[in-house]
């Protein structure tokens, strides 16, 4: 099959985190092991050892771009109307997505297809062999955080706050800083809270390989939440908050999901029970490169064989949803 896979706005490969460079990144690696022709319509300067790349002209439409013999196109977070005709997914990666979305719409997880009145998804997957040694025996000696954290719906004061309230534990920060002007002057001077920037390569999976867990409690529904999967593909397991993707992601035995600060603590405490090699194998067997792209390429053939992937246009649906976390 030859896949043409768009991500203009976007230069890969991709330094540091790129949560969406990343994935496309690793299902390209994939469907061309798994014997595909493979080209990426990417950011000018992109380069690709698995794929050929073509740079994006803004100028042109997609159409006017596509190579010659192209099965099928797939685009990320939507398409421009000139590749209507032609045979074409689309991820969409993110929330507020607004108005009518394509026929062909597929979400990453369950929940956000259904706040979209689709049951069309595909997890996301890493290829987890680009991720260094496991050290599944290692001493963990903090909890972390990882995301932006100047993103208010991430919550990582409400991740600090849980971790000062227990006496003996330590939060390190990744993907935020100790002095935060976007969000109103945020200064955090607790010696128990360590601030790591925006971390990536061998550095983070350092700090990963040494965490007792993730400290998780975001206010908003999370589409997917790659910090999940990379977390718990380290032997960390997740305590978060049950909004969005995580009661999918997150289950009994690689976590805890609450909105109460007090609970999460009392748990953290008294009810810690989690295996890091069982957080590992379960990350790694259900969130892996391999199987997005198998179940990407099934989608592929629905449309390719004439079907839409969502009867109607996909839309968000209304609703009126309290995020809260309880201290």
């Amino acid at each position: 099959m030859n896949i043409l896979l768009i991500i203009h706005n976007s230069k890969i490969p991709v330094a540091n985190y790129g949560g969406i460079e990343r994935v496309v990144w690793y299902q390209a690696k994939e469907l061309a092991d798994m014997g595909h022709h493979v080209s990426l319509l990417a950011a000018a300067g992109s380069t690709c050892p698995f794929a050929k790349v073509i740079a994006y002209n803004p100028n042109l439409p997609f159409a006017e771009q596509i190579p010659e013999g192209t099965d099928i196109i797939h685009c990320q977070n939507g398409a421009d109307e000139s590749i209507a005709d032609f045979p074409h997914v689309v991820t969409a990666h993110c929330n507020y997505m607004k108005g009518k979305l394509d026929k062909n719409t597929i979400f990453v997880s369950k929940n956000h297809a259904e706040r979209y009145g689709s049951n069309c998804y595909v997890y996301n997957g890493m290829d987890w062999n680009d991720y260094g040694t496991v050290q599944l025996d290692n001493a963990r000696t903090y909890y972390h955080f990882l995301g932006k954290a100047a993103w208010r719906v991430k919550n990582v004061r409400g991740a600090i706050s849980t971790i000062n309230a227990m006496p003996h534990e330590r939060l390190r920060v990744l993907g935020g800083y100790r002095f935060n002007f976007k969000m109103g002057l945020r200064f955090t001077f607790s010696p128990k809270i360590s601030f790591e920037g925006m971390v990536g390569g061998n550095n983070k999976l350092r700090l990963l390989n040494g965490s007792k867990g993730l400290i998780f409690p975001v206010l908003w529904d999370e589409p997917f939440g790659i910090a999940i999967t990379e977390s718990l593909y380290f032997g960390a397991p997740v305590f978060g908050t049950p909004y969005g993707s995580l009661p999918e992601l997150v289950n009994e035995e690689v976590g805890f999901l609450t909105n109460n600060q007090k609970e999460l603590i009392d748990h953290l405490q008294n009810h810690y029970h989690y295996s890091p090699k069982t957080c590992h194998e379960y990350a790694a067997d259900k969130f892996n490169s391999r199987v997005m792209a198998k179940s990407y390429v099934e989608k592929y053939e629905q449309v390719l064989n004439g079907k839409t992937l969502n009867p109607e246009c996909p839309e968000e649906i209304p609703a009126v949803r309290s995020y809260k976390w309880i201290k």
